[in-house]
């Protein structure tokens, strides 16, 4: 993997990602040829429409990002990658014509939008076919050993067996005989030279998988192997690395305090990620103020009660604050206290179901990130009586508070709805992988990254 602003990147998405913006340039360009071709038009200089063929291949490659066309499944799946490219393409293309149509200028014509719309469907749908398994191959999967034989190997291996992952495990070594689930691990005492043994496998990684590393690290054995250049991880380091999350079952608050995160660089992160909130919550709520008033009234038409839902919620360091959204549960939904939403739950409202599953009842939360109570990007904001419950249940949730809720957030487009002690727990481990890495970068991943949300909303009740 490659870590590109803290956040990890596998080494096929890149390729895949840098390889589908050139062929993007490419289509564009063709598109133009082919239509000057047929209007007997000179085109002139390459270089006098390098903005408009760069600008069309980033604006559907966002779209691309967007909508999960580098996930997991796309690059293992050629019908879901397939059907995925189709609709980004398509909404790249739309937005292009848009600009088109308010800009009025010569850089994006719509006839060569259209001709740029097939192309690249052709071209990246012919990449996808001719790549698909070299990228799924062993080529671009690390070739790990790990040491240790419980249930911690026992996880990496399930881990390491998911077609979407990007390493395999070569090979367990048990260091002792306690607590083995591994069978077809070797015992170290087999291994004469197990720096010899790492090199041999070609092993790019070692991973320290032990269930007690308590006078049991084989510290000689570990620094022979680093010095040959192969990597030494320890598991929770590693399943934060490989899943984005993390691994509360193995974390203790020295692994915190000596990992790599909450590094001082974020006060100049919290300065950009203030000045884009104000812009941003200032420019859609002037864009949506007609869809909040007309939403108002049809709220108010549908059922009995107000038009906005306003409720406690914990914020920053732990305080509170007053969270506004469109209303779409009954008035009385919470008269025996605050609970979680249910599938198909009986509390929302007919017109409710609708803004929920569009997401059209979190727009007036924009004045809450204007005032500075929450951010675009962040966990989601709890009710106070939940946050008390679930902090004497789930550790280090508290530390979730140590940055603003949000809107939408790293949890919220990696796992579904969550509405039990075990849902908050493993989000939590999104959100501490957000508040321990979160960057600029990572926070334009997860607003590009909300669209799939809004397009497949698998976890909207």
């Amino acid at each position: 993997m490659i870590r590109l602003f803290k956040h990890y990147i596998p080494h096929a998405v890149l390729l895949l990602g840098l390889l589908d913006l050139i062929l993007l340039v490419i289509a564009s360009e063709l598109a133009w040829q082919w239509r000057a071709h047929q209007i007997g038009m000179d085109l002139g200089a390459l270089s006098g429409r390098g903005f408009a063929l760069v600008g069309t291949a980033l604006v559907i490659w966002l779209a691309m990002i967007a909508v999960g066309v580098y996930g997991p499944y796309a690059l293992r799946s050629l019908r879901f990658a397939g059907a995925r490219v189709l609709v980004a393409i398509s909404l790249g293309i739309i937005a292009l014509a848009v600009v088109d149509f308010v800009i009025r200028s010569d850089m994006f014509w719509r006839s060569t939008l259209l001709y740029t719309m097939g192309l690249a469907i052709v071209v990246l749908v012919a990449d996808r076919l001719l790549l698909n398994s070299f990228l799924g191959s062993s080529a671009f999967r690390r070739r790990v050993m790990v040491l240790g034989a419980g249930s911690r190997a026992q996880r990496l291996r399930e881990l390491g067996d998911k077609p979407e992952t990007g390493f395999s495990v070569v090979s367990y070594v048990a260091m002792s005989e306690d607590n083995r689930v591994v069978e077809e691990a070797i015992a170290r005492g087999a291994i004469h030279d197990l720096g010899r043994f790492v090199e041999n496998l070609g092993v790019s990684e070692v991973v320290l998988a032990l269930q007690e590393r308590r006078n049991a690290l084989p510290l000689k054995d570990l620094l022979r192997i680093k010095t040959k250049g192969v990597h030494v991880n320890d598991f929770s380091s590693f399943i934060e690395r490989e899943t984005g999350r993390v691994d509360l079952e193995t974390i203790n608050p020295s692994w915190l305090i000596f990992s790599d995160g909450f590094s001082s660089s974020r006060m100049f992160s919290s300065a950009i990620k203030r000045i884009f909130d104000i812009t941003a919550s200032t420019v859609l709520l002037v864009l949506t103020a007609p869809v909040i008033v007309l939403f108002a009234l049809l709220v108010k038409l549908d059922s009995k009660g107000p038009a906005f839902f306003r409720q406690q919620r914990v914020g920053l360091y732990g305080e509170p604050f007053t969270l506004i959204k469109l209303r779409s549960m009954r008035t009385d939904a919470e008269k025996d206290g605050a609970k979680w939403a249910e599938k198909n739950d009986p509390r929302v409202t007919r017109l409710g179901r609708f803004i929920r599953k569009v997401r059209i009842d979190e727009l007036p939360q924009s004045w809450s990130v204007l005032k500075g109570e929450m951010s675009f990007v962040g966990p989601r904001p709890e009710v106070p009586a939940f946050v008390e419950s679930l902090e004497d249940q789930i550790p280090f949730y508290s530390e979730r508070h140590m940055v603003k809720p949000g809107i939408t957030g790293w949890a919220q487009i990696n796992y579904p709805y969550g509405a039990s002690v075990e849902d908050s727990r493993c989000k939590l481990e999104y959100d501490l992988y957000y508040a321990k890495n979160y960057t600029p970068f990572l926070d334009l991943v997860i607003l590009l990254q909300t669209l799939r949300v809004i397009l497949w909303p698998e976890g909207a009740r």
